[in-house]
């Protein structure tokens, strides 16, 4: 339901590959809300994908940019604030590649040249965003930057690899940046740690579809869905979460806080019989 909640904002969206990705459903929600946006991603994603389907949706230009170059994130906040005509109210930081994930490397024999650049474009992506837009002073006073992260970064799920390690280190960069720019400029930062969701990055961790599965019989109220995840960033882009920053804020159903569920425990009572 459209109430205006973003109207006379503007807002960059990092990430949006296909109609499956959170990025590209927030980019609708926001729009829906009278947000304007910027689109960006990497060149090489935006050959793979369909952002320009998305572009025409939300009447949005579309700005490449490779996270792990500033002077791409630089050009990328300029024609950002061009075409505005101003600066950004806010930024959604939904990237995330594992390379050791992509090649089948196990935790425990990861290729470490593969693991800095998962680090690199996973977790310090942000901070590289964040920079860009500090020395630049590209984000009004009060804006909001949202990352997305997961449980991982917290609990032990095994086939989430050295993703579990970037997201640890993206939560960290969200509090620590968060510091110096609500000093600063009254800006907040966050990461919304989400359910597992069917998005086109998440199907490619092994074992997937089984966890779930799990995770939907953990949570009380199920998994959160990728529409109702948009519907959270849009809150948070608005006004209305104005004192909100340097939290990790789960949005999954319960599930980070419940020890066991009778569902999962009546499934392996199932399995013994």
């Amino acid at each position: 339901m459209a109430n205006n909640l973003l109207q006379g904002k503007r807002g960059i969206i990092f990430g949006a590959l296909d109609e499956k990705s959170i990025a590209w459903k927030t980019a609708l929600k926001c729009h829906e809300q009278g947000a304007q946006l910027v689109l960006t991603n990497a060149p090489v994603a935006l050959r793979m994908g369909e952002i320009n389907k998305l572009a025409e949706a939300v009447n949005a230009p579309v700005i490449p940019a490779d996270v792990t170059n500033m002077d791409d994130l630089k050009n990328l906040f300029e024609q950002a604030q061009a075409h505005f005509g101003g600066k950004i109210d806010f930024v959604l930081h939904s990237i995330g590649m594992s390379l050791n994930v992509r090649k089948g490397k196990h935790y425990t024999e990861i290729n470490y040249e593969w693991n800095q650049k998962s680090l690199d474009i996973s977790a310090m992506s942000l901070h590289r965003v964040l920079r860009t837009a500090w020395d630049m002073d590209a984000i009004s006073e009060w804006g909001s930057v949202v990352a997305l992260s997961y449980i991982a970064a917290q609990r032990v799920f095994p086939d989430y690899n050295e993703m579990a390690d970037a997201k640890a280190l993206l939560e960290s960069v969200a509090r620590s940046f968060g510091y110096h720019y609500g000093v600063r400029n009254k800006v907040r930062v966050n990461t919304i740690s989400q359910s597992p969701t069917r998005t086109t990055a998440g199907s490619g961790v092994k074992g997937f579809d089984g966890f779930i599965d799990y995770a939907e019989k953990m949570s009380p109220l199920g998994n959160a869905s990728a529409d109702d995840c948009a519907n959270y960033c849009a809150f948070m882009f608005s006004d209305m979460s104005r004192y909100i920053t340097m939290q990790n804020l789960f949005h999954d159903g319960g599930f980070s806080f419940v020890g066991v569920s009778e569902a999962v425990v009546k499934t392996i009572e199932e399995g013994q019989q």
